[in-house]
């Protein structure tokens, strides 16, 4: 087994007030229809366990299930920051995990919202193929991005920028 990890940040400004964006960021059960690849979250607290499809990575089929202890940073009750850790429960291994952050922050006709996410797992490939998984890796990734951005903007009523 190797470890293969991912990155991606964006940032947009969001024609909505930030607390629409923060009710739909903190909601598990809106999250999936709003985000491709995503089946279902569970929640247990601060637990959120995320259930992703079926994925073919160079022919080896993962169906990625990982647990994020999130941290919630309401600000003024409108909503700041989200930050979230993988965090398996004790005594359980998981091969897929996260890390990343939102922050949302007031800006002219909106609210810019920026994005981080560190993905990681681990799959039966040799290391010397980093490269290839990487890059499969960050396009599904760049992917989800683009239509969970695309479907957060429709769920919201607001125009792209």
């Amino acid at each position: 087994m190797s470890r293969f990890s991912a990155t991606t940040e964006s940032e947009a400004v969001v024609a909505a007030e930030r607390s629409r964006i923060w009710a739909v960021l903190t909601d598990p059960v809106l999250l999936p229809r709003l985000t491709p690849l995503l089946k279902k979250i569970e929640t247990d607290g601060a637990s959120w366990r995320w259930h992703l499809v079926g994925l073919s990575v160079l022919g080896v089929g993962i169906s990625p299930v990982f647990t994020e202890k999130m941290t919630f940073d309401a600000g003024d009750g409108d909503g700041h920051r989200i930050d979230y850790t993988h965090a398996p429960p004790p005594g359980v291994r998981e091969s897929t995990g996260a890390e990343g952050w939102y922050v949302l922050t007031d800006e002219p006709g909106g609210t810019r919202l920026a994005i981080s996410l560190g993905l990681s797992v681990e799959l039966p490939l040799p290391r010397l193929a980093a490269p290839a998984v990487t890059a499969v890796m960050k396009e599904t990734m760049q992917r989800m991005g683009d239509r969970f951005s695309a479907n957060l903007l429709r769920h919201l009523g607001v125009p792209a920028r």
